[in-house]
């Protein structure tokens, strides 16, 4: 039977009850799935032992290693009573009550953070910039190495794509909320900022396929039907319950493929930029036609 007992008493004492009691299990914090594990050749079995704290019996997985149980950190700082959270590493916080996430932090009045402009102008972050993120948070910028490198397979992109139909026969393509989308999971700490400028890219792009092919344009100019609605339609967001295509680096052939196997319809897409602890990662783009 596995015993975990703890009591209520001044801030210092439940302190220093906690240290002593996360020494001794810090190295039992494995995470594993189904009721067999491996981990670095050990074998990993679900254990049939009770959990109890201060007497009471709680739901908590065990693993038996060797004789020993070992039990997930996390399901330790729910039970017991302090925070446990990934934060470019696992970080313990034993004067907090448990979330599983890192404590909100506070925007600054005097905060220079970046606020993500409402527009498709371009706009690169530099390393040393802060981004005022949707949740309230500030998010660092620390890497921007794979911006014209890893990011675009052939180097930096070129200018946005020149009309080669009548793109005043298109409705106005609105702009949707700009975003900066703060996320942190086991993975790390992630940032989604809406690229507006590349989403104008995959805009453009569709625009001229569907202005150039004869079932959606006539003389270069978009169709329309009986009742005034356009045969291509185009949005710049993607309703929640559609499963967009998503790839990267940019190709014109994936939008090309896609409109070739529906001319007649409606395009969503997307461009976010896409940040891991700091650093840039690649701008990945959606589209979702119907």
């Amino acid at each position: 039977m596995l015993m975990i007992h703890s009591r209520d008493g001044p801030k210092e004492e439940k302190k220093m009850k906690n240290k002593a009691f996360l020494a001794g299990l810090l190295l039992g914090a494995l995470v594993f799935g189904g009721t067999t594990a491996y981990a670095a050749g050990v074998v990993a079995n679900l254990s049939t032992q009770s959990i109890y704290v201060d007497g009471q019996q709680v739901s908590m997985t065990a693993y038996s290693i060797g004789g020993n149980n070992y039990v997930k950190l996390r399901d330790i700082g729910k039970a017991v009573g302090f925070n446990v959270y990934w934060d470019n590493g696992v970080k313990i916080d034993s004067d907090a009550a448990f979330t599983g996430v890192a404590p909100t932090q506070a925007v600054d009045a005097n905060s220079t953070a970046v606020t993500i402009p409402q527009s498709d102008a371009k706009l690169t972050l530099k390393v040393g910039d802060t981004v005022q993120c949707d949740d309230g948070t500030t998010y660092a910028i620390t890497d921007m190495g794979r911006y014209d490198s890893s990011a675009f397979s052939a180097g930096p992109l070129g200018a946005l794509p020149a009309a080669t139909c009548d793109w005043n026969s298109f409705p106005t393509v609105e702009l949707p909320r700009a975003e900066a989308r703060h996320i942190r999971n086991s993975a790390g700490d992630y940032l989604f900022v809406r690229n507006f400028y590349e989403s104008r890219r995959m805009q453009y792009t569709i625009q001229n396929l569907a202005g150039n092919d004869p079932q959606t344009s006539e003389n270069g100019k978009l169709k329309y039907d009986l009742k005034g609605t356009p045969y291509v339609r185009i949005q710049l967001s993607i309703d929640a319950d559609k499963t967009a295509q998503s790839f990267w680096p940019w190709k014109e052939s994936e939008l090309t493929d896609q409109f070739k196997s529906c001319p007649i319809g409606t395009y969503q897409m997307e461009a976010w930029d896409v940040y891991l602890n700091g650093a840039f990662q690649y701008t990945e783009y959606l589209i979702y036609a119907l």
